[in-house]
């Protein structure tokens, strides 16, 4: 998927969400642990009734692979299930791989090639270069950059200053645009760090941001809206707890779609003077 059909979804939907597939069978309905797969069950249930208020989707691989096998399983088959049923969502593999060049371009074979392939994973830059560059060699596809976090640690090294007052997400930024551009290479950044995004837009004045944080973390839209909206509107707004576990009975689904579409409704709403 391309920037411009990106933008281009985001005017259809008037909505830039992401609904976060943090699926934990300890916070889905007891009533779904009865089915065969029930991480894929649910998942299904949640895609079917949010797809008409967001643009992407973002599995956390670590939901999955804590399962092992059928988690593995489970992933593939959300992923197969949206390219079949929802070729105009966006599929984020939340995975943060990062690694030697070798084994950045197996982890980049594994979210990019055959049947279950996603169009963004996201990437630790941490050991640089060779560690970002075998992503960046498909063609239609993203790397998501780690760059400006949203929990409480992000401060022990994220915000860290060289001599010259340049902080190491700063950093980050201005050295990746050497290995990428706007057109395959996204970034992280927390919805909780607030007017910060008036410091990553000097930066990176261009380039889509997903940004966590939406919700049970705190964030605010209309902040980050207000300080980091493009004229391609620019931002990938996620959104997981407070959509996928705001019901556990038997309409869990129905309520899911209901809180999406709230989601949905305050976006267009922030979308008007853009668009």
């Amino acid at each position: 998927m391309t920037r411009q059909e990106l933008f281009e979804n985001i005017k259809k939907k008037q909505s830039f969400l992401c609904v976060g597939l943090d699926t934990d069978l300890k916070k889905i309905p007891e009533h779904l642990l009865q089915e065969e797969d029930p991480i894929f069950a649910f998942n299904k249930a949640i895609i079917d009734a949010t797809a008409p208020y967001c643009v992407a989707y973002k599995p956390n691989l670590a939901f999955y692979e804590c399962f092992g096998l059928k988690g593995w399983m489970a992933y593939e088959k959300t992923i197969k299930y949206l390219n079949d049923n929802y070729p105009d969502q966006f599929i984020i593999a939340d995975a943060k791989r990062g690694d030697i060049g070798n084994t950045s371009a197996m982890y980049a074979r594994c979210f990019f090639e055959g049947d279950t392939q996603a169009d963004a994973v996201t990437v630790a830059p941490y050991m640089g270069e060779d560690s970002v560059s075998p992503f960046l060699t498909y063609e239609g596809k993203w790397v998501i950059c780690l760059a400006l976090t949203s929990n409480k640690g992000s401060h022990d090294f994220q915000l860290m200053e060289d001599a010259q007052g340049e902080r190491l997400f700063e950093k980050v930024l201005k050295t990746s645009q050497n290995w990428g551009n706007a057109d395959n290479m996204m970034y992280v950044v927390g919805a909780t760090q607030g007017r910060m995004f008036e410091d990553i837009r000097k930066v990176v004045p261009n380039h889509f941001l997903l940004v966590p944080g939406i919700g049970a973390q705190g964030g605010s839209l209309e902040e980050v809206c207000k300080y980091g909206m493009t004229k391609e509107c620019g931002l990938i707004v996620n959104s997981s707890r407070a959509i996928i576990y705001a019901d556990k009975t038997e309409n869990f689904a129905e309520v899911a779609g209901q809180k999406a579409k709230e989601v949905q409704m305050q976006m267009a709403e922030q979308l008007k003077n853009l668009l």
